[in-house]
């Protein structure tokens, strides 16, 4: 789990794997991950695009940029909050996500909102 605040916008990120959608001999690993945007700010903002750096462990880096978040673009006014759930496979069994929301205040003013860091990783059972 992960959690940034930037001009009062605050997000928290959580990672899930997926074993039934994972193929260890195939090199394929599923993960979800759900994101909540919360406006603790007293200004109301629309989230316009995002930009995510996904890494694995074989120091591959994928760069993901494109309009809003699962095909919207949220408004979220003071004191509400935004969630959704989406998904990123990788290759490796470890990784992390971090990234920024373009942002747009009711007044026009455009910032990023930091996604903090957040790690992918395929649990381990100790017998």
């Amino acid at each position: 789990m992960s959690e940034a605040v930037t001009r009062g916008i605050r997000v928290i990120a959580q990672s899930k794997f997926h074993p039934e959608k994972s193929s260890a001999e195939d090199s394929y690993f599923f993960f979800s991950y759900q994101i909540t945007i919360v406006n603790e700010g007293q200004q109301t903002v629309q989230l316009l695009s995002r930009h995510w750096k996904i890494h694995d462990a074989n120091g591959s880096l994928e760069e993901v940029v494109g309009e809003g978040v699962v095909g919207e673009q949220p408004v979220i006014q003071p004191g509400a909050q935004y969630t959704y759930s989406s998904f990123c496979p990788l290759k490796t069994e470890v990784g992390s996500m971090t990234g920024t929301y373009q942002m747009i205040t009711a007044k026009g003013e455009r910032f990023d909102a930091v996604i903090a860091p957040f790690t992918l990783a395929r649990p381990y059972s100790i017998n």
